[in-house]
């Protein structure tokens, strides 16, 4: 019997500027919608660091340097389908900010988040990405059932 899990692993990066601000998104993804860090999918061959750097370019037009792993959601949707997402922080960066199809991109003050419209599960990630006590963020059910517990 196969231990193998079918999983699509994507990733999301908070980037923060000297000012202490977050580059945020608004994502225009219809099934997941709001305010959300840039990020997307790990293609086929590509390193998990490779494909963060390249999702904040594509998104941003800006080249992160050294991002740090701080986290991981595990969520399997109602379809059955397994999802991976790994967090990330940055602090170093180059470019030109410029918004791409993926929603309009700018900085904000980590404490006005909760005044927008925050995509789906986001504060929960947020949590993990700025707490040292969390590392793991859980989800499961569907529809009004769908929950998310930090691990």
């Amino acid at each position: 019997m196969s231990r193998a899990r079918l999983i699509t692993l994507t990733n999301m990066c908070m980037l923060t500027n000297k000012q202490g601000q977050v580059l945020v998104q608004n994502r225009q993804k219809p099934t997941w919608p709001g305010i959300t860090f840039p990020g997307g999918h790990v293609e086929k061959g590509e390193s998990l660091q490779a494909a963060m750097i390249r999702e904040i370019q594509e998104e941003t037009g800006l080249t992160i340097q050294r991002p740090q792993l701080c986290g991981v959601m595990d969520f399997t949707t109602p379809a059955g389908e397994g999802y991976i997402v790994l967090l990330y922080k940055a602090h170093q960066f180059s470019g030109e900010l410029q918004s791409s199809k993926e929603g309009p991109v700018f900085w904000l003050d980590p404490a006005k988040l909760k005044q927008y419209q925050l995509a789906p599960d986001f504060w929960e990630m947020y949590q993990v990405m700025i707490r040292d006590d969390l590392s793991e963020l859980y989800g499961t059910g569907a529809g009004k059932d769908w929950q998310t517990r930090f691990l």
